[in-house]
């Protein structure tokens, strides 16, 4: 992949993105290739499945489903007049 200087300025986290996914960058400034981004020696981070905030009450004593959970927090209040 080529970019120039402005695109390393202006577009810095697309052009991280493509070598965190292997590639080589090469910059070029006034038509001339001056630089070359590369990926580090370090393997690419693979995802590790769930989302470990999915698990964050794994160790509570709620035993109602996430869903239930949910429709109780969605179900509207309702103020009853005690006067």
């Amino acid at each position: 992949m080529e970019a120039t200087t402005k695109d390393l300025r202006l577009h810095t986290k697309s052009l991280m993105a493509a070598t965190s996914r292997g590639e080589e960058v090469i910059i070029s400034y006034r038509g001339k290739k001056r630089a070359k981004l590369v990926p580090l020696d370090e393997p690419p981070r693979k995802p590790t499945g769930a989302n470990p905030l999915f698990g964050l009450w794994a160790d509570s004593d709620n035993d109602t489903s996430v869903e239930d959970q949910v429709r109780q927090l969605r179900t509207p209040r309702s103020f009853d007049d005690a006067d």
